[in-house]
Parts: C-alpha cells; structure tokens; sequence
C-alpha cells in the first residue's frame, strides 16, 4: 500500500440534499477524485467519520490520531474540513515515522469548479516525497501546523 487516506468528513464531501434545501457531509470522495484523474498509486480510503470540521471534538482528534498511529502505512494523507484542520494537525505532531498530509477544500469535491482535485493531487504529491512529520496541502502551498492559521476573510491558509 503507497498511502493510506483517513476521511472524516468537511467540505470536500458535501453534497447537497434537495428535500433539506442544505448541504450535508456525505460519503468520501477522494477515491472517486483519483480514479478520475488516472492516479495509478496504490491508495486505500478509510472513512473515519463524516463530520463538518467545526463538530469535531477532542474525542475525535484522538480517534484520528489512533487510526494514524495504528496504521501500517508511512504515506498517510487525511481529507479534513478547513475550519479547524490546523487544530488536527497539530494533535497529530510527534507521531514518529509517518508521513501526515491534511488537506481538504473550500468548495465540495462533485462541484464543477472546486480546489479539491488540486489539494488533493498536492497532498498525495507531498506524501510520498515529504521527510517524516505532519502536513497540511491548501492553497498550492505545504503548511506547517505548528505555525499555520486559516485566513476565514480571505479563504486562505497562510503561515503567522
């Protein structure tokens, strides 16, 4: 297995429900976003949860980071809603010997114009050719966690 991908849930796997007039999270669509794009690496798709990112709790944090931990995969990436993923990112520093990459996007993956496919394709690139430590893919850019924050005005992550 080249990498394993941990889902839990964000924008990036939203869809919309007519009879609710709303977008709800729904299944993963990563697989489905590399399958398309020829992405002939060998991937595994682990659904985590399916939450919007501002629902998750330090419960789940450690859910996510007991799923990276337990797995037997060095190339790990994680689909992730925006609003708080530096917060998971930051939960998952000092897992030794893991290669970590966040990435999510700020339009849901099934729309026609979406920065998924592009994070996505980052956060696969830099798992694979990154040293050891946590990631986050947004933006065209590789974050540090540690020293990231997402900018809410300008729909951006950058670094502080």
């Amino acid at each position: 297995m080249d990498i394993v991908i941990f889902t839990t849930g964000g924008t990036i796997d939203k869809v919309y429900f007519d009879r609710k007039s709303e977008f709800q999270v729904g299944s993963p669509q990563i697989a489905e976003v590399l399958t398309e794009a020829n992405v002939t690496l060998d991937f595994q798709v682990v659904p985590l949860m399916r939450k919007d990112s501002l629902e998750l709790t330090a419960v789940d944090r450690a859910a996510i980071r007991a799923a990276v931990e337990s797995s037997p995969a060095r190339h790990i990436v994680i689909t992730h809603g925006t609003d708080t993923m530096v917060e998971t990112g930051r939960a998952l520093l000092g897992i030794p010997g893991k290669v970590i990459v966040l990435t999510g996007a700020m339009q849901p993956a099934r729309f026609r114009t979406t920065d998924a496919v592009f994070n996505i394709a980052c956060a696969i690139t830099a798992a694979q050719l990154l040293p050891d430590g946590v990631r986050i893919a947004m933006n065209g850019h590789i974050f540090d966690p540690a020293q990231t924050r997402k900018n809410v005005e300008m729909n951006r992550f950058e670094p502080i």
